[in-house]
């Protein structure tokens, strides 16, 4: 072999490590841009999933502080009720007591007396079926609210499982 080939193989030889080298380097740099890519996707999807967790929470926050506060109004129109269903009894106790006066009283009246008792009694009478067709209105009112609350209120449904 003559000094040309080998300097000629050589030089090849040389050019091609060199190109080695380099398209090595290149991938490198390649690689290297291709993890920096992934990581600043992996840091964009990180920050968006806390700041999805962030209003969750939130939200979390709110329907409970809601439920508490619906809770708590509950309760105070329990107590509510429970004080005018209590002075209701007193009110009832005491006219029952008056009624068994007005009885004893009447039995003793003179037929006008009488007449004038009826007629008071009449009186307060259509008052009474007066305000009892109110407050069926307001009840009927209140039902239909609450059967369409209870009709438009979401439902969660779990999906049936196919029998094989």
């Amino acid at each position: 072999m003559s000094i040309r080939a080998v300097t000629h193989l050589a030089a090849a030889g040389a050019a091609a490590l060199a190109v080695w080298i380099f398209q090595d380097a290149r991938l490198g740099v390649d690689l290297a841009e291709a993890n920096l890519a992934a990581t600043t996707y992996q840091l964009d999807v990180s920050q968006a999933q806390r700041a999805a967790d962030a209003r969750v929470a939130l939200v979390g926050q709110q329907i409970s502080s809601t439920y508490q506060g619906a809770l708590n109004a509950a309760r105070t129109r329990e107590a509510l009720l429970r004080t005018e269903l209590d002075r209701l009894h007193v009110v009832s106790d005491g006219l029952r007591a008056t009624a068994a006066d007005a009885a004893r009283r009447l039995a003793e009246a003179p037929p006008a007396t009488v007449l004038d008792y009826a007629l008071t009694g009449n009186a307060v009478f259509d008052d009474c079926r007066a305000a009892y067709a109110g407050m069926v209105k307001k009840a009927d009112g209140h039902a239909a609210d609450v059967r369409t609350l209870s009709e438009a209120w979401p439902v969660i449904t779990t999906p049936k499982k196919e029998v094989p």
